[in-house]
């Protein structure tokens, strides 16, 4: 790969931190050790190891979407401060070409005495706007914060809100070649969201490189081309949004006992290609025009299912059926099915919940159901070797396209509340209808046009 098209190339990065029991250790390790040296003695060290970071290394590149994820504590956001700058690494290198702009804390290097018209100059000259640039935006700028005459009040007198999106009102103006994000979308009220989503949107489509870092699957699921994974400061796979968030979610929610092994079978694991939901795409495709009624394709089978290890239950023979119950896997839009599955329990457990999700096949979640709509309506509880079928009665209010379920129980064993069990695509459908229909896009919602003069 040319390096004019790499935007962003980390080589063998690693960062330590030096962690001292108490203040007193800091003044020995700066004193002790050269007198020791000085006077033939061996140095002692009077501080503990932490490395955030070991051997990081990829390249972004110039228009890609990439979305970092990770349980916490695994150096994320160390790797983001390392890429803008605000942090230098022990060991190896980071190469950027073109115009940062992140959004990290937002708000931290705001000056509280200064008003907000005179913090936006100031950082805005900071990602390296001029001052006429700056009164060029400036309007823009103060309609994306919105937040009225306190722009020229002191940054002091403002909520943490107005704070947030004065920042983040700044930094998304200034028409960055790379924008690097670190949790900051869940901030704000919703409507304010959706207004950065958009304008994240409008960013990429210009070309603008993008780094993500977030614990929603979802928006790394909608905004990312790649997804990294990280876990006690190591790159532990790369690869198609879908699986690789499949993948976190499976570590993320695996018991402390199971967590090495979880590793070092994701780090040992096939990379799922970039463009892994191509082939199901062309699947469709290809067999869409042969089905015109409900029937099952012994051909259409998920493969790339993730099971998250057990933790008391076990789910099996994840299945969707007709009301008559024939298996089924090419539905037809607007009919009523069952999806079904079996649990197994290996030990006794209460506040129990089953429950089902349907997702695109890029990973987006689209809805499912749970079998209590509130604590108190869960199986209270559930005894050793028991067995469940559980049944969930959906209508299919889908646009033609494939699409993946996934099959989960939750409770408590062993004090502990969590997934006792989950399957990730353990079933594949293909939609199928009629094109002569007024419906567009993922969902079906039964629009019917009126148009008078």
């Amino acid at each position: 790969m040319s390096s004019n098209d790499i935007a962003i190339r980390v080589e063998g990065v690693s960062m330590r931190f030096e962690l001292y029991d108490a203040p007193r250790d800091q003044l020995k390790q700066f004193i002790l050790p050269r007198l020791q040296r000085m006077t033939g003695m061996e140095p002692k060290q009077y501080f503990s190891e932490f490395w955030a970071l070991k051997d990081i290394s990829f390249e972004i590149k110039k228009g890609e979407s990439v979305g970092i994820v990770g349980r916490n504590g695994s150096g994320k956001s160390t790797l983001l401060q390392i890429i803008t700058g605000t942090l230098s690494p022990t060991t190896g290198s980071v190469a950027t070409h073109g115009r940062i702009a992140a959004l990290l804390e937002l708000g931290s290097g705001f000056n509280p005495e200064f008003t907000g018209r005179e913090n936006v100059f100031m950082n805005a000259a900071i990602l390296g706007l001029s001052k006429e640039e700056v009164t060029e935006r400036f309007d823009a700028m103060a309609a994306f914060a919105d937040i009225g005459p306190f722009i020229e009040q002191p940054v002091k007198t403002y909520s943490s809100g107005m704070v947030v999106r004065l920042a983040f009102a700044v930094a998304i103006n200034v028409d960055p070649d790379i924008l690097i994000i670190d949790e900051a979308l869940s901030v704000g009220d919703e409507l304010f969201q959706r207004k950065c989503f958009s304008r994240i949107e409008t960013i990429r489509a210009n070309g603008a490189t993008i780094l993500f870092v977030s614990h929603s699957s979802s928006a790394i699921v909608e905004l990312c081309d790649r997804v990294i994974l990280m876990d006690a400061g190591e790159k532990l796979a790369v690869g198609a949004p879908k699986q690789i968030v499949g993948r976190y979610q499976k570590l993320l929610y695996a018991p402390a006992n199971k967590c090495d092994l979880i590793r070092e079978q994701i780090r040992h694991a096939d990379a799922p290609p970039v463009n892994a939901s191509d082939h199901v795409e062309n699947v469709r495709q290809e067999h869409e025009s042969s089905f015109e009624q409900e029937s099952f394709d012994p051909n259409l089978c998920p493969s790339c299912t993730i099971e998250y290890e057990s933790s008391g239950a076990h789910i099996e023979l994840p299945t969707v059926l007709t009301l008559a119950g024939e298996p089924v896997n090419n539905l037809i839009r607007g009919k009523h099915y069952l999806f079904t599955y079996t649990v197994q329990f290996s030990k006794c457990a209460s506040c129990v919940l089953f429950g089902m999700l349907i997702k695109t096949v890029s990973g987006v979640e689209l809805g499912g159901g749970v079998s209590a709509s509130s604590r108190e309506q869960r199986f209270p509880y559930v005894k050793e070797g028991e067995n469940y079928r559980v049944e969930f009665r959906f209508r299919c209010a889908l646009n033609p396209g494939v699409y993946f379920l996934n099959a989960g129980v939750a409770g408590v064993v062993d004090e502990i509340e969590g997934y006792l069990h989950r399957i990730l695509d353990g079933v594949c459908i293909r939609v199928i209808g009629h094109s002569d229909g007024f419906s567009n896009g993922i969902v079906d919602f039964d629009v019917v046009p009126e148009i008078s003069k």
